[in-house]
């Protein structure tokens, strides 16, 4: 005899994650190569020779704390808004905007002492790929600054608490990673320049 009883597997849910979460990852891993690709072509074109020798803007070193305290009071206003202390969020999310602001000025200064001291643009290749990559992560950093500005709007229409983290996570995200990528960049100048 045989059973009629069939067994009927479950269909398995797919793991789910947010769209947009999905898509600012993607976009962080398009950036990692981006600039994976960046310093790697930086290290080639140095073996070939013609490479001006210069020592770093001491300024660099102050540009580089202040991105890191940026991410610590991002980290804050992360926090804060988990206890639904808005007052705080908006204080830390400012403060991070102002560091971010800060930031982008003092790699913009960092480009004028470089050209005092005869690093430019065009020219030796050295000068170049500095101000590549400085310029494109400063870019970067403006689109973390409008996030920022978007992030601290939503704060204070109430769009952001213990309820609703995702935008705030999202930004927290990406600001920490623009740390870590200048992190990166800046020990990797300082062994190569």
């Amino acid at each position: 005899m045989t059973s009629d009883l069939k067994l009927v597997e479950e269909p398995k849910k797919p793991l789910a994650m947010d769209p947009k979460k999905f898509a600012l990852w993607l976009f962080i891993i398009t950036v990692v190569m981006v600039f994976a690709a960046l310093t790697s072509a930086y290290i080639v074109r140095q073996a070939e020779g013609n490479w001006m020798v210069f020592e770093l803007p001491v300024e660099m070193w102050l540009t580089t704390a202040t991105i890191f305290l940026s991410s610590i009071t991002m980290h804050w206003a992360y926090l804060e808004a988990k206890k639904d202390n808005l007052e705080r969020v908006k204080l830390a999310l400012g403060i991070t905007t102002l560091l971010g602001i800060l930031f982008l000025v003092g790699q913009f200064y960092i480009w004028g002492v470089l050209v005092e001291r005869q690093v430019y643009f065009v020219g030796n290749p050295s000068g170049s790929f500095l101000y590549v990559i400085s310029g494109l992560h400063g870019l970067h950093i403006v689109s973390g600054v409008i996030f920022l500005i978007i992030v601290l709007i939503s704060t204070f229409k109430y769009k952001v608490h213990s309820k609703k983290l995702s935008q705030i996570q999202m930004c927290a995200t990406y600001w920490h990673f623009l740390d870590v990528l200048w992190i990166y960049l800046f020990v990797f100048l300082l062994l190569n320049h």
